[in-house]
């Protein structure tokens, strides 16, 4: 889940790295690094923390040099200190890594028997240390890198760097991201494309396997095999300003509220003017002929498909099975005929998702995925990749993700279930109709914020909060328990209604405040009753519900979040919002780091 860039610049390398690297935070804050390479001579800094702390160092002890690596680390193997801070130096080679090289002890042993020791607690290091090692018997920097390429086992996105090569960066990739950004007189190579946006908008995405030779004016890529591969140069539309906060605090903050907007592009770009039909690209997909749906995701995604479940099942009368990606496989589930495997990610290159999709690929008959980046590797491995449109999303906790993942599948669910005659042509122009209202509802929503930011006050104290709800609502009570998990590290769990008395109602007291989610709709009578089983049992219950469910049922509540009107079928993406708005000003409350909460980082790249 690092973040890693390299420059071959014109310019300074420092300054570029250090703001591409603040771009890629979002992947990793435990410690940031740079090295160059000035008049031959290969030098790094290194800092604990946030990027501020390396850009603190740097002032004091500049890096000059016009070509460069960086990196933004989580940490995986070995403790986040200075130590194990990227990026990692043996002799004249410097490496940054993405990944897990999960046969480092291997390779140690075998660098202990030509007495090289190491010093650091990072499988990362192994990497510096067998390239040098190589270099050490006469190779060139081009051989040992592909020779060290050739010894790895695991997932990796690296980089290289070596002394007295002021013109060369040698990348590679297998199972985590890179990408090789092309400019005038100039080259880089990034995570994604966001930390390269500012230098250029023409990108190569590497394919599993590749590894390249990258100088200032040439670049080439060869394959698993080693022969040369030619790869799309694509332009990508990345504008800057979407990694700057504006007017918002927080990152966070701006993302909740630009949720109106991004609705509204996803829904233009799936639904027609007249709300009387979907377009979706052909990829030779025939609902009429699917007799199951696997699901597969991680986190807020995960969420996502437990409400599309609910829709896919009641609306299409499809059968549908939903899966923790980092489970999926494992279990090696057979696979019948007519199965479609349909997989979330905001990413696109979350490394259980994509595994569970590679473990799926020839079994099941078509791979959908719905991503944030439609350039990502699930996209480009999916027959059919939905695109949610939500624009760079960087604070960590997934907020206009979350939405757009659902008004995606919702219009999927829509669209499957008229090709699937289980609905009719005026039943789906009402049903898009009343998508197309959505970002309006969503705006009149965000009128809560004062509310929530009242309530949360009072959140703030408690050490444990339980969130609970029916139907759809089961699944956004899992969403509101894991962002306030997330950000504020208060203890949430959430349960659907009905099983409270099934245990968890021994946990309730007057210390722990719950979390009612139940809009006026089929099942709100059953909600209620559960919630008055809490009450009844000294509960403090916050009851979030439209006005009619407020009128019936907020006697002997301890507080109220009112909220729009909605159909019921789209109630799940509107009552994301308070679940949203609760945690970010808990979280404000309690002081938390909202956008960087401590040991997670946004895209998960690693197992």
């Amino acid at each position: 889940m690092c973040g890693i860039v390299g420059v071959l610049s014109n310019h300074e390398a420092a300054p570029l790295l250090v703001d591409s690297l603040r771009r890629l935070e979002y992947r990793g804050y435990d410690s940031a690094g740079i090295a160059t390479i000035n008049d031959q001579k290969l030098d790094r800094r290194r800092a604990m923390g946030k990027l501020v702390n390396l850009s603190d160092l740097l002032v004091h002890n500049p890096l000059p040099g016009k070509s460069g690596i960086g990196h933004t680390r989580w940490a995986t193997h070995g403790a986040p200190n200075v130590d194990n801070a990227h990026p990692h130096r043996a002799g004249g080679v410097a490496v940054v890594h993405n990944g897990i090289i999960e046969n480092f002890r291997e390779l140690r042993a075998y660098l202990a028997e030509n007495n090289i020791t190491h010093a650091t607690d990072t499988d990362t290091e192994t990497v510096a240390l067998l390239c040098q090692h190589f270099r050490d018997q006469g190779l060139s920097p081009q051989d040992a890198a592909e020779k060290t390429i050739a010894r790895l086992e695991g997932a990796y996105a690296l980089c290289f760097l070596f002394e007295g090569e002021s013109d060369l960066l040698i990348a590679a990739r297998k199972g985590s991201p890179l990408a090789i950004g092309h400019g005038d007189g100039e080259n880089y190579v990034g995570s994604d494309a966001i930390a390269l946006a500012p230098m250029t908008d023409q990108i190569t995405y590497l394919e599993e396997g590749d590894w390249a030779i990258v100088t200032r004016t040439s670049i080439e890529i060869r394959d698993i095999n080693g022969k040369l591969a030619n790869r799309d140069k694509q332009t990508i539309q990345i504008s800057t300003a979407n990694v700057d906060k504006g007017e918002f605090k927080h990152f966070m903050a701006k993302e909740i509220a630009e949720q109106p907007t991004v609705l509204q592009g996803a829904l233009s770009h799936y639904i027609n003017a007249d709300a009387n039909a979907i377009t979706l690209p052909d990829a030779g997909i025939d609902f009429t002929k699917i007799e199951r749906i696997t699901m597969v995701a991680c986190g807020t995604a995960f969420y996502a498909c437990m409400v599309a479940k609910y829709w896919f099942e009641q609306l299409a009368e499809m059968p549908v099975e939903i899966d923790v990606a980092s489970e999926f496989r494992y279990r090696e589930p057979p696979v019948t005929a007519g199965t479609v495997g349909l997989f979330v990610s905001q990413s696109g290159e979350t490394a259980d998702t994509l595994a569970a999709l590679r473990y799926l690929k020839g079994r099941a008959d078509k791979i959908i995925s719905v991503v944030n980046v439609d350039t990502s590797t699930i996209a480009r491995e999916s027959d059919l990749a939905l695109p949610i449109l939500a624009g760079a999303e960087i604070g960590v906790a997934s907020t206009k993700a979350f939405t757009c993942q659902l008004t995606t599948l919702a219009i999927l669910a829509i669209h499957a279930a008229h090709a699937r005659g289980k609905i009719d042509d005026a039943k789906m122009a009402e049903m898009l109709g009343n998508l197309r209202s959505l970002p309006g509802i969503i705006n009149l929503a965000l009128g809560i914020e004062g509310r929530c930011r009242d309530i949360a006050r009072k959140l703030s104290e408690a050490r444990d909060i339980l969130f609970l709800g029916r139907g759809a609502m089961y699944p956004l009570a899992h969403e509101g328990a894991l962002k306030l998990k997330e950000i504020s590290y208060i203890h949430a769990e959430a349960y659907a209604s009905g099983e409270l008395k099934h245990g968890p109602i021994a946990l309730v007291d007057e210390h722990v405040p719950v979390i009612v989610m139940a809009p006026s709709d089929a099942l709100f009578d059953k909600t209620v009753s559960n919630m008055q089983e809490v009450m009844a049992r000294g509960g403090r219950v916050l009851l979030i519900s439209d006005k009619a469910g407020l009128d019936a049922a907020s006697d002997g509540t301890w507080a109220t979040l009112q909220m729009p009107a909605i159909d019921p079928f789209l109630a799940p993406v509107l009552y994301a919002v308070p679940a949203q708005l609760l945690a970010y000003h808990t979280a404000i409350a309690k002081g938390t780091d909202v956008d960087q909460p401590r040991n997670l980082a946004k895209s998960v790249t690693v197992e």
